[in-house]
């Protein structure tokens, strides 16, 4: 836990980011996987949905101390930034008002440069031909036409049924060394129980009015729907807070600004959510259950496919539906830098002024982002 707890505190820049720390301290110093069982472990969680950093690390504790193993490595790496944030939620609610406004909208606008970069680069990775980027300006015109919180799941998935039809990719044949003490019969079992949560969540809403029930289903759906990377969250949760009434524009923009100059997984965004919900969940018990809500499926689906995964992955079928997914999330992340990120973050040309400087440091000066977004905050305050 340990290990990963100084992780947990130092790990900047995102998820390629805390793959580069992990490799150094686990393959490189500590020698507990391979280099090859890492590249099949990195493998492993692109192919599932969820934070990518986070379930490499609990897959990486689950190889060396089974479940509890798994659940240590989460904890020390997620619970420093998720208490940052869920402190900083208490202070916006609590003494909001007595915050900068300009340190808000330096936040706001800083944001629109995090987004607008995570956008370029998974474009130019991901969309690497005419097919790949038709499907992500298709994705991200769907999203904005269709203002529903379930358009993210039926963009993904139309984006499957594409993949399959349209691409064949090239399969890997390596063979993992790697051994989980998980039978296939337990991997039935987790799969089976993320989805009855999945599908079973939204439908006891409709028979229950239980808020608890109500904020677990929307972070628990939040966290089983992303695929490619922390930031394509931020669209399925605008979808469940803001859209619902359940956090505010300018709260939900202010928190995933500061949640840029934070270590740690993205997901941790989920804390400060749940500790400014609008109703009779809010705080550190909003928070907690935000969190454990949005990072279970990642832990019962890691749990799921583990025993699976050497065959799932040679599935063409498969791999060419995961091609389509990726180009898709692109389009929905696309959409997201103008609603609500690009909408609620600039509101005139000095606004704008301070994303493109913002997006330059980021790009062209290579700045670090939770440096990027402290700068941000406190010249808004000073100027704004």
């Amino acid at each position: 836990m340990f290990s990963f707890l100084k992780l947990g505190f130092t790990a900047f820049g995102g998820p390629v980011a805390h793959l580069a720390f992990f490799r150094e301290e686990f393959v490189v110093r500590k020698k507990w996987v391979t280099e090859s069982d890492y590249s099949e472990i990195i493998a492993l969680c692109q192919f599932l949905p969820g934070p990518a950093s986070s379930q490499v690390g609990l897959t990486i504790g689950l190889s060396r101390a089974g479940y509890l193993g798994s659940i240590a490595a989460w904890l020390g790496f997620t619970m420093p930034s998720a208490v940052m944030l869920l402190l900083l939620a208490l202070v916006y609610s609590n003494y909001g008002d007595i915050i900068p406004s300009g340190l808000l909208t330096g936040l706001k606008i800083v944001t629109v440069a995090v987004v607008a970069q995570a956008v370029w680069g998974m474009s130019r990775s991901i969309c690497t031909d005419t097919t790949r980027i038709t499907i992500m300006l298709f994705s991200a015109v769907s999203l904005l036409l269709l203002q529903s919180i379930y358009a993210p799941i039926l963009v993904i998935f139309v984006a499957g049924i594409f993949g399959v039809l349209l691409f064949k990719p090239a399969l890997d044949s390596t063979k993992s060394d790697l051994i989980f003490s998980i039978s296939r019969f337990s991997g039935a079992v987790w799969f089976l129980i993320f989805l009855l949560l999945l599908f079973g969540l939204p439908m006891l809403q409709l028979v229950v009015n239980q808020p608890i029930i109500d904020v677990i289903s929307a972070f628990f759906r939040s966290g089983s729907l992303v695929f490619g990377g922390g930031h394509v969250v931020l669209p399925l949760l605008e979808n469940e807070m803001v859209k619902t009434a359940w956090v505010s524009k300018e709260a939900f923009l202010a928190g995933y600004g500061a949640t840029q100059a934070v270590p740690g997984p993205l997901f941790t965004f989920s804390a400060f959510l749940g500790g400014v919900l609008n109703g009779p969940i809010s705080g550190i018990a909003g928070g907690l259950l935000a969190l454990f809500s949005i990072f279970l499926p990642s832990f019962l689906l890691v749990y799921a496919i583990l025993p699976f995964w050497q065959n799932v992955r040679t599935k063409p079928r498969v791999r060419a539906a995961l091609v389509g997914i990726n180009a898709s999330v692109v389009g929905i992340l696309f959409a997201a830098l103008y609603q609500p990120v690009f909408v609620g973050g600039v509101s005139g040309t000095n606004d704008f002024i301070g994303a493109i400087v913002a997006f330059g440091a980021l790009m062209y000066w290579r700045l670090p982002p939770w440096l990027v977004v402290i700068a941000g905050g406190i010249i808004g305050a000073l100027i704004l």
